[in-house]
């Protein structure tokens, strides 16, 4: 059976993972859903991650990060652009999440990048999902 929506299953396994207070998680590898983990990283939501070669796509691990007495890091994703009705905006119509607490994580043309680093240099894209 075909994924229809494996960036909404990446977040998914992410959010449970947390819930559950796993140290890692395992997702199937891409190149976009290993930007997504960048980005994450760069802002401080997970520890680390790490791409493992296999004889299929690759997994993507994902070491997440908890706070002082184990609280989660990452409080909530949701997935804004899907398959089936894809959210584009321009730069000076992207709005901050959360008053600045969380971040949207945009595909443009430069790549995958925080809705601050799309106003900083101009760009508008993809929204694909918002953290917080």
């Amino acid at each position: 059976m075909t994924m229809s929506d494996p960036i909404a299953d990446m977040l998914t396994r992410i959010r449970n993972a947390a819930k559950a207070k796993f140290n890692s998680v395992d997702i199937p590898g891409s190149k976009l859903k290993t930007e997504l983990a960048k980005v994450l990283l760069e802002e401080g939501f997970i520890r680390n991650y790490k791409f493992l070669k296999d004889s299929k796509q690759g997994i993507l691990r994902v070491y997440l990060k908890y706070g002082e007495g184990q609280k989660n890091t990452i409080v909530g994703l949701s997935r804004i652009s899907k398959p089936s009705r894809r959210v584009y905006v321009k730069a000076k119509d992207l709005k901050p999440v959360l008053n600045g607490m969380g971040i949207s994580i945009i595909s443009t043309s430069k790549g995958v990048m925080t809705d601050k680093h799309a106003r900083k240099g101009n760009m508008g894209g993809e929204i694909i999902c918002n953290i917080w």
